[in-house]
């Protein structure tokens, strides 16, 4: 399954930023490197949060990394969930939809 790992995000978050971001794209390289971490980026315009894409059997990997993020552990992050993400349509979707639906 995916799980769409969401954060909310501080005010002045583009700022605060900048010196722990190189800690941050550590660790989400090493769970891409794990093969848990698909995607993730920053939402534009206004940067209020950003969107981590996850793949595995449980939340369990979206959760472990946001409570290590540097991000989160030095309060840039004000809230974060996690969703399962019922992909259906795509290369990597996770459920395979009906033959009449393809």
């Amino acid at each position: 399954m995916h799980y769409l790992l969401i954060y909310d995000v501080v005010d002045d978050y583009v700022e605060r930023r900048a010196p722990l971001r190189a800690a941050h794209i550590r660790h989400a390289r090493a769970a891409e490197a794990r093969g848990e971490l698909v995607l993730a980026g920053a939402l534009a315009d206004p940067p209020d949060g950003a969107v981590l894409v996850f793949r595995g059997h449980s939340p369990a990997a979206a959760e472990a990394f946001a409570a290590a993020d540097p991000y989160v552990l030095n309060g840039l992050v004000t809230t974060w969930k996690v969703r399962e993400w019922t992909t259906v349509v795509g290369r990597d979707a996770e459920v395979a939809l009906p033959d009449d639906l393809r």
